[in-house]
């Protein structure tokens, strides 16, 4: 799983030619660390590029997108981001919305 930050993240989701479902995420956050299985199951299995950003550390990547609340999933496809999906309950969950976002 890809760890971004503002060094890296142009190359990494904006410019990729994959789709790439980021995670704001943070150490502290409990529901953050229990939703975290899911993610690497997936990072295994998906055509989707997986990559976290921690808003501790990168707090200026978390106010350009308008996060308020972790976990917040995006999924940038072509350099551009649709719905954001906020908490979700289960990995099913999650693979359910990113096959809706992209259409």
């Amino acid at each position: 799983m890809l760890t971004l930050n503002r060094e890296n993240f142009a190359q990494e989701v904006l410019q990729s030619e994959q789709p790439v479902l980021v995670e704001f995420w943070a150490p502290w956050c409990v529901y953050c660390r229990r939703i975290s299985p899911a993610l690497d199951r997936m990072d295994q299995a998906s055509e989707v590029k997986i990559a976290k950003i921690n808003i501790d550390e990168q707090p200026e990547l978390a106010a350009q997108f308008q996060v308020e609340v972790i976990p917040t999933f995006l999924l940038f496809q072509q350099g551009q981001h649709g719905d954001r999906l906020i908490a979700p309950g289960s990995q099913a969950q999650i693979e359910e919305w990113i096959r809706t976002q992209r259409g």
